[in-house]
This record gives C-alpha cells, sequence and structure tokens, in this order.
C-alpha cells in the first residue's frame, strides 16, 4: 500500500468552505425574513386569522316588532322558531349529511341538494346554510339527540312570524317571507335566509320592523368543540306599533260581510284613523311565515275571486247614486238653487238612446233634495248636462278622487275622474254628451275606491277638512286639502244625508236609530249595460253581471262620530244587500237600539243637533273660503252630440 504524505505547508482549497458558510448565512437570512414577514408584516393579519379560528361568531336574529290594536290586542306577534343549518367548513360529508336530514324532516332529498347547491355561493364556508326550518317539537328532540354524530350541522334558533287573527287582518297586516335576490341586493344589511315584509304594514314599515341583529363570540379548540359563548352585540327588537284599528269591530265587519266578496271601511272623521278596514274573500297571512309553494301560490294568485286584493285600496268601482252627493255639492257651488224643481217621468231621451231612472215609474216634481233623498237619476241627468264633464271633473278632482288617499299601504289605486282629454289620449275618440249624463250618476267612466269615498263623506262633517286615512294610534291627522264645500253647503247635504235615512221616502231607512244621528247614501253601480226595457232582477243574472252595492254613510252620538262605507260586488241593491251590514256595524258599535232619547225625540230636534256639531267642526279648524264660481244657467253646448 502507497501512502502519500501531504508535504509541509499545504492549504486545503477555500472554496468548498466559502460555499458552505454562504449557505449557511442564506438559510439564517431566510429565516429572519420569513420571521419578519410572519412576526410583523403580516403579525396582526394571522393574529385575527388565528383569533378567528378560535372564536367563531354566529348572528343572533332579532325579532320583529310587535303589531296591535288600539286597545293592546296583539296583532302580529313572534314565536320560537327551530330550524337545521349547516356549517360547510366544518361538514366532512355534505352528501351523507343532507340524507340524514332528509330522514329527520321528511324533506325530498333531491330539494335538500337543490337548496343547498343555491345557497351554498352566498354564504361563507363558516356561515351556515338554513337547510330545514320550522322543525316541530318531537323532531327537534331526535334531531339534538344525534347531532354529535354530524359535524356541520347545528340548531338554529330563530323568531317566527304569528298572526293570531290570520284572514282578519290579512290585508292590512300584509305578511312576510324570506327576502329574495333583488332584495338581498337592494339591501346590504340582509343576509341569506333573513325574513322580510312582502305586503301590507308588513312591507310599508320594513325599516321600522325588521330591528338590528346582534352578535355572539363562540369559543371553540383546535377541533372544533365549543368550549363557552359570549355575546358580542346585543339584538335590537324592532319597534312596536300601535294601530288604530279596533279587532272587535274589525271582526264585526268581517261577519256582517258574510260570504260576500267586498270590503267595509270605519273612520273617524275628526282624525282621520281607521277603525276598521276589512276586505273579504281574504287569504291566511300565517301560511307565508313559513313558506308557501308553487302550486299554493298559483292557487292564491288565479282564484276568481282575487283573496290577495284589497278591496278598500286596491279596487275601484263605479260608485253610482253615492256620487249625487258630489254632484249636488257642485251644484249648489255653481249656484242652482236647491229648491228648483226637475221633473222625472222616468226616462229622458237624449240623441238617440234612452236614460232611465231606477224608478220606472218616475219621482215627478223633485228639487235637490227629494232627488238625494230618493236618488232620482233623472234630476242628475238634466243637472250634469247643464255643468258639463269639464265642470264635473274639476269639482271631483278638488274633492280628492282621482288620486291617492296617502294610507299607509302598499298599491293603492287612484281611481279615474274622466275628462275629454283622458278618453282622448286613451281612447282616440271624442267626449259624447251623453257620457256626462252617465257620470252625472255616478256611472260611466267614472272609478273610485272606497277609501276615497270614507275621506270625502268624513270631510262634510269634519269641517271640510280633507285628511289622510291614518293607520296608526299615536300619529297626529294628516290635512290634505280642503273639500270645495262652504259650511252653509255643507249643512245642506249632511241635512239631506239625515233625512234620506230618517225621511219621507228615504232610501237608506235601513239604517234608522232612535238613539243617534244617521246619514246615508244608497249606491247601484252597474256592471253591464241594461239593453232595451228588461231590468232582470239580482237573482236572474250572472253573478259577474250584477250591480255592486254602496253604502256610505255616518251616524253621531253624543260626542263620537263615525263614517262607514260598504262596497258589496255584485250584490244588487245597496238599500238592501249593502245596508245591512252598516246597520249590524252601528249595533256593533252603539249596542241595541233601545227607543229614542229625549234629543232626538222629532226630527226638528236632529235637524238641529246636527246643525250645531257642523258649526263646532268648523269652529276647531275654520275652512278657508272657497273660491266663487261663476254661475252655470242653460247647457254646456260645447260637447259634441251623442251617439
Amino acid at each position: 500500500m502507497r501512502i502519500e504524505i501531504e508535504p509541509d505547508g499545504y492549504q486545503p482549497p477555500k472554496h468548498g468552505l466559502i460555499l458552505l458558510q454562504c449557505l449557511t448565512a442564506a438559510l439564517f437570512f431566510l429565516f429572519v425574513t420569513r420571521f419578519w414577514y410572519l412576526q410583523i408584516l403580516q403579525g396582526e393579519n394571522f393574529a385575527r386569522m388565528a383569533s378567528e379560528n378560535r372564536l367563531r361568531k354566529e348572528l343572533i336574529y332579532a325579532p320583529r316588532g310587535i303589531i296591535t290594536d288600539r286597545n293592546g290586542v296583539l296583532l302580529a306577534e313572534n314565536r320560537p322558531e327551530f330550524g337545521l343549518g349547516l356549517i360547510r367548513e366544518e361538514c366532512r360529508d355534505i352528501n351523507a349529511t343532507l340524507a340524514q336530514v332528509s330522514l329527520w324532516t321528511d324533506i325530498p332529498l333531491a330539494r335538500l341538494k337543490a337548496k343547498y347547491q343555491h345557497d351554498r355561493a352566498k354564504v361563507k364556508q363558516f356561515e351556515p346554510i338554513i337547510l330545514a326550518s320550522d322543525i316541530p317539537f318531537e323532531e327537534l328532540a331526535v334531531v339534538e339527540a344525534n347531532l354529535y354524530q354530524w359535524p356541520g350541522l347545528s340548531i338554529i334558533t330563530r323568531t317566527r312570524r304569528n298572526y293570531p287573527y290570520g284572514k282578519d287582518f290579512a290585508h292590512v297586516l300584509g305578511y312576510v317571507s324570506e327576502a329574495n335576490e333583488s332584495e338581498l341586493e337592494k339591501d346590504k344589511n340582509l343576509s341569506l335566509g333573513d325574513i322580510v315584509g312582502k305586503a301590507g304594514l308588513e312591507l310599508i314599515l320594513e325599516q321600522n320592523l325588521r330591528g338590528k341583529k346582534g352578535l355572539m363570540q363562540v369559543e371553540v379548540d383546535s377541533r372544533g368543540r365549543e368550549l363557552q359563548r359570549r355575546q358580542a352585540k346585543a339584538p335590537q327588537n324592532g319597534d312596536a306599533v300601535t294601530l288604530s284599528i279596533d279587532y272587535k269591530l274589525q271582526e264585526a265587519a268581517i261577519s256582517a260581510l258574510g260570504d260576500n266578496a267586498g270590503c267595509v271601511v270605519v273612520m273617524e272623521p275628526d282624525t282621520g284613523k281607521i277603525l276598521a278596514l276589512a276586505t273579504l274573500p281574504a287569504y291566511d297571512n300565517n301560511t307565508f311565515a313559513g313558506g308557501l309553494s308553487v302550486k299554493e301560490w298559483d292557487q292564491l294568485r288565479t282564484n276568481p275571486r282575487f283573496p290577495m286584493q284589497n278591496r278598500v285600496i286596491q279596487s275601484t268601482y263605479p260608485p253610482g247614486s253615492v256620487w249625487k252627493i258630489l254632484m249636488a255639492g257642485l251644484l249648489l257651488q255653481e249656484g242652482v238653487n236647491p229648491k228648483e224643481t226637475v221633473f222625472c217621468p222616468g226616462a229622458i231621451k237624449y240623441g238617440n238612446q234612452t236614460f232611465r231612472c231606477w224608478r220606472r215609474g218616475g219621482h215627478g216634481s223633485v228639487n235637490m233634495t227629494r232627488a238625494l233623498v230618493e236618488s232620482c237619476d233623472v234630476y242628475f241627468y238634466q243637472m250634469g248636462e247643464r255643468m258639463g264633464i269639464d265642470r264635473i271633473e274639476k269639482y271631483a278632482l278638488a274633492c280628492g278622487f282621482g288620486q291617492q288617499t296617502g294610507i299607509d299601504l302598499p298599491h293603492e289605486r287612484s281611481g279615474l275622474v274622466p275628462s275629454k282629454e283622458w278618453k282622448r289620449s286613451r281612447r282616440k275618440q271624442p267626449w259624447l254628451n251623453g257620457e256626462t249624463l252617465n257620470v252625472s250618476i255616478g256611472q260611466g267612466f267614472t272609478l273610485v275606491t272606497p277609501v276615497q269615498v270614507a275621506r270625502f263623506i268624513s270631510g262634510i262633517l269634519n269641517g271640510g277638512r280633507l285628511l289622510k286615512p291614518n293607520l296608526f294610534l299615536d300619529e297626529e291627522p294628516t290635512l290634505q286639502g280642503w273639500l270645495p264645500i262652504t259650511l252653509k253647503q255643507r249643512l245642506f247635504l249632511s241635512e239631506a244625508m239625515r233625512l234620506t235615512v230618517a225621511g219621507d221616502g228615504a232610501t237608506a231607512r235601513v239604517l234608522n236609530r232612535s238613539d243617534a244621528i244617521v246619514g246615508g247614501k244608497t249606491g247601484t253601480a252597474q256592471v253591464v249595460r241594461i239593453v232595451g226595457d228588461v231590468r232582470l232582477k239580482a237573482h236572474q243574472m250572472a253573478y259577474e253581471h250584477r250591480d255592486h252595492a254602496w253604502m256610505a254613510s255616518w251616524a253621531i252620538q253624543g260626542d263620537k262620530k263615525y263614517v262607514i262605507v260598504v262596497m258589496v260586488e255584485h250584490g244588487g241593491g245597496g238599500s238592501s244587500v249593502a245596508g245591512p251590514v252598516v246597520k249590524k256595524l252601528y249595533e256593533h258599535i252603539f249596542g241595541p237600539d233601545n227607543g229614542p232619547s229625549a234629543e232626538l225625540a222629532d226630527s226638528d230636534a236632529a235637524r238641529q243637533i246636527l246643525h250645531d256639531i257642523i258649526l263646532e267642526s268648523e269652529k276647531k279648524q275654520p275652512m278657508p273660503p272657497v273660491p266663487a264660481l261663476k254661475k252655470q244657467t242653460g247647457k254646456n253646448n260645447n260637447e259634441p252630440a251623442h251617439g
């Protein structure tokens, strides 16, 4: 073996050592840089992430504000609701978990999968997807006992809207349901699964009723097991709302309507407060709170009797003879002497058409008072022709028709006051004089809502004020305008309405009471035109061809005043169909009629009391002067002849 010995003074190459030192320095530099990056540059972010892993946030849902009637009776409340939520980042097997939820709740697996796929893109990994809601208590006990075997599933506690009186208040309160995509986009405070108002006051007062969510912090260990809970932010309940409606009067109105399709509105004329607002047929708003199937929604939407329609504000009808009160006010303002008479033979010829009075044999010679009391059509035909459609339109608009009342409910209709311009723009036809005759008795193109009629009638009693119909007990009256009717004219109209109930030949005698002063005006609004001389009775006609029945009334007893307007769709005669509904409501308000009071012993005494009440209303808030109009004489010949 040969052994080579390095000579003295030999130096090994240094490049290997330098390389080793450089590698060591580089590793140290990387370590220091990474340490600086993790602990200094990103230290705050990683600390936050670590905290989030340790502290899980859960929303605390705020109960919606309760709604009560004027006496504190609950109309909309909240009850506990338990659901199942799935947090994706904690779930080991999504498909198996969904299958288990389907077994627990009997919800089809395909439906659960569809909901999961739809909602997963809208919630974060650590936020729950609500798979099932309103789980019955017996099912909840089974779920809770086995929940530990299914990571990611949790019981979600929320509140569910409940309406104790269901259908009776559906059109006032409306309903709530899960927020749709459009609502989620518009309101950033909403999150998937939130419940919002969809109709009625629930929609109008959404921001007040919703409240504000709270926040719960849940501390968990590295395995996700809950250690403790802490409320980081308390939820704020929605505002409580007190309505001016009396639930007992509302139920009385529903009962009085019976099986009829129609509506009732009861108003305090001095304040505009609504005491009852009832519509039939109705729907159960509780069904929407739990989610409505497509089939159930289609059944409601296509129902030929339109249960979703709020007839007080959303349905428009020809006003029929109720319109004659407005026409009488116009005649008085135009300077027509109320003692001037018109002869009614039962019909008049105009052009090639015959315009008939409801009384086949006619009323004979009638003045304005008798024309109102006995509802003579011929009187108003002739007077309407004298006024012309331009004056009728201007006066009706000033009385609040053809425009919304501003009531705090959605989708209010404004009705229609026809005019030459309207017909020319909408129908591309000129106005015909014969159409003015129809408008004069509340027929033709004229359309009103029951709440508009109630506001107008209230103005006759309250000093001429047009007040916003008010649904809230603590809200002050809102003055929207003044009726173009002077004090003297209001005294005349109110007395004529009183005689329509208590006078000779009264057409609203069904309302007469001996313990209260009652005024009224019947209305029978034709749905189809009468051809020839044959007038079928209601039971001989198809339901959809029958007349609408109106009754507009007011009553005074002591310091209490009420205005009640009833409209029964396809009911027939106003006096025979709508009248008994109003009568039942006065019996509910005043009790049984136990005989005449001393102060109402005769007609003159009742007239004087009514006179004093109208004067007292004038003193509370004096009406500004009504602009004088030129006296109109002769016929309006500026319109083309009918035909």
